[in-house]
């Protein structure tokens, strides 16, 4: 029976990425596309909106898993933000949370039918410049700052790939650099939980157990006009940030 409920779940999520998004959603984006001559914002907030109801579906199917975001990094704007990666769910779950928003997606993302329309047209980075990706990489960098002044935020998973242990993995200099370089804040989020409900190396979704996915702020750094400390040092800072509330969840459990 339990098996049945996780498929059921997890069935019913997926479908909304064909159903939900032919029924509600295409046609909005063909009109931004067609009417619009910047469309870059109205496509973030169509994809938050998508994944918001991703997950309203997941409330309703598997009740034991609940979402809860502290109210900090409900409310930033115009920041680079860092964040742990524990699942696939960790992306959809800042998009949803960030209506004017960009990313660094795989480069490969952006040549697949309808998809890489969708995060080319939504601003998104590619990772590199393979396959032809290095003008979009460029423009995009090109108008990061400003779109940054203008309230949207960057959010980046330094780590590059899933963490299979939980532990904090070795972290990027990209988003370190670009912070700088816009003269932004940066925030230090963290996810727990997330791979309870959708495991690496699982297809289906596990809503057996009682889960709560948290998202939350666990530092935030501001501008630093003199560049001090360096782009190593402030990785090596907010590493081990990670590294000490890692250390204080183990306490409490």
């Amino acid at each position: 029976m339990d098996i049945i409920l996780d498929c059921s779940a997890t069935l019913a999520c997926w479908a909304w990425f064909t159903l939900g998004f032919i029924l509600f959603f295409s046609w909005r984006y063909l009109i931004y596309a067609l009417r619009v001559k910047n469309p870059e914002i109205h496509f973030q907030r169509l994809n938050s909106l998508f994944y918001r109801g991703f997950f309203r579906i997941l409330s309703l199917t598997a009740p034991r898993q609940k979402i809860e975001i502290d109210t900090e990094a409900a409310s930033i704007k115009s920041s680079v933000i860092i964040c742990n990666h524990l699942s696939y769910l960790d992306p959809l779950l800042l998009i949803s949370l960030f209506p004017q928003h960009r990313t660094i997606v795989k480069a490969r993302f952006f040549g697949t039918p309808v998809f890489g329309w969708i995060i080319t047209k939504s601003g998104y980075i590619p990772a590199s410049g393979e396959g032809g990706f290095s003008r979009l990489m460029v423009n995009q960098m090109e108008t990061m700052e400003q779109y940054l002044k203008d309230g949207g935020n960057l959010f980046i998973f330094p780590e590059g790939t899933r963490s299979r242990n939980g532990k904090i993995g070795e972290l990027n200099k990209g988003a370190f650099k670009i912070a700088r370089m816009c003269s932004a804040p940066l925030y230090v989020l963290q996810i727990r939980n997330s791979d309870r409900l959708f495991t690496p190396g699982r297809f289906i979704f596990n809503t057996r157990v009682e889960n709560t996915i948290t998202v939350r702020t666990i530092k935030h750094i501001p501008p630093d006009r003199n560049a001090s400390p360096s782009i190593s040092g402030l990785l090596q800072q907010v590493r081990q940030v990670y590294i000490s509330q890692q250390e204080k969840d183990l306490e409490e459990l």
